[in-house]
C-alpha cells in the first residue's frame, strides 16, 4: 500500500458540560483538494472508538486502504449515549460536516464539495439521517448493517430476551423506551426520512447478522427505490455483524466496492 500521513486528536466541537468533540485526518498523498469520506464509528451508541474503523479490521486495511484510494479519511467522535441522547449525536456528524468544510480545514486540502457519509451500525444509521436531510452537502452515504427502523428493531430486540424498559441500545439513544417514544423513535429512523432528492446509497449487510438483521438494509434501500434514489446493496453470505465470519479477502473486497462508489459519485465537481 502507499504511504499515507495521520493527523490526531484536531478538536472540532466543544460544549459546556460535555468532553470536547475531536477526530483524526488520514491525509493521502496527490493532488489536492482531497475528496473526503466522513467516518463514523458503530458501537450501539454507547461504546466505539474513531480509531477502530471495524473490529477485526487494522487501521491499514481500512482508514489506510480508503487513504491510499485518494481520499481524506475524517474520523470523528461523537457524543455517547451515555453522555447525551438523540439528537445530540446527529448534530455532532453536522458539525464534523461543518468543520469540513472549515478554514482548518482547507489548510489540510479537504474539498468540502465531495463528501461521502461512510459509517457501520449505529454510525450507519447517523451517516443515513444526516445524508437524508434535505440540502444535505454530501456526495453519498455508505450505510454498512446500520439500523434504519427502530419498530423493527425494538421487535428483534424483544425476540433476543432483551424486554426490560430501556434496556436496549435503541431505548439508550433515544432516551427511553422506543414505544414509549414513537415520535423521537420516528425521528431516529433512517426510513422515516428517505425523499426523492436524497443522495446516492450504498448499503452492505451480512445475512446472518444477528444483531441489526438484513431486513434493517433491505428496507432502507426499498424506501430509496421507491421514490428513485439510486441505490447499491450488496448481501454477503454467511456474514455476521461487523463482518464476522467472513475471510479477510472479502472484506477487502467489500471495502474496494464502497471506495469505487465514493469514487465514483465524488468524480465530478458540483455544476453551478
Amino acid at each position: 500500500m502507499q504511504q499515507h500521513r495521520v493527523i490526531r486528536d484536531l478538536g472540532f466541537a466543544a460544549d459546556a458540560g460535555f468532553r470536547p468533540l475531536e477526530l483524526d485526518l488520514h491525509l493521502p498523498e496527490g493532488p489536492r483538494p482531497h475528496p473526503v469520506v466522513l467516518e463514523l464509528h458503530g458501537g450501539g451508541w454507547l461504546r466505539g472508538s474513531r480509531r477502530e474503523f471495524t473490529p477485526l479490521v487494522s487501521e491499514a486495511e481500512s482508514f489506510g486502504r480508503i487513504a491510499d484510494a485518494g481520499f481524506a479519511v475524517v474520523a470523528a467522535s461523537y457524543r455517547l449515549s451515555g453522555e447525551a441522547v438523540f439528537p445530540a449525536q446527529v448534530d455532532d456528524v453536522r458539525r464534523a460536516l461543518a468543520w469540513i468544510s472549515s478554514d482548518a480545514a482547507a489548510a489540510h486540502g479537504l474539498d468540502p464539495d465531495r463528501v461521502v457519509l461512510w459509517g457501520g451500525s449505529a454510525g450507519g444509521t447517523l451517516a443515513a439521517l444526516v445524508g437524508l436531510e434535505p440540502g444535505a452537502r454530501v456526495r453519498g452515504v455508505v450505510d454498512w448493517y446500520g439500523p434504519s427502523d427502530l419498530f423493527a428493531m425494538e421487535e428483534h430486540t424483544r425476540s433476543l430476551g432483551v424486554d426490560a424498559p430501556g434496556a436496549s441500545r435503541e431505548d439508550r439513544w433515544i432516551g427511553g423506551p422506543v414505544p414509549d417514544l414513537p415520535d423521537v423513535a420516528r425521528a431516529a429512523s433512517p426510513v422515516s426520512h428517505v425523499h426523492p432528492a436524497a443522495p446516492p446509497f450504498h448499503l452492505a449487510h451480512g445475512d446472518a447478522d444477528d444483531a441489526v438483521p438484513l431486513a434493517q438494509s433491505l428496507a432502507l434501500a426499498d424506501a430509496l427505490r421507491a421514490v428513485g434514489v439510486e441505490v447499491e446493496l450488496l448481501v454477503e453470505p454467511g456474514a455476521g455483524h461487523f463482518w464476522r465470519g467472513v475471510a479477510p479477502e472479502r472484506v477487502a473486497a467489500l471495502f474496494d466496492a464502497a471506495i469505487r462508489f465514493a469514487a465514483r459519485v465524488t468524480a465530478t465537481q458540483p455544476t453551478a
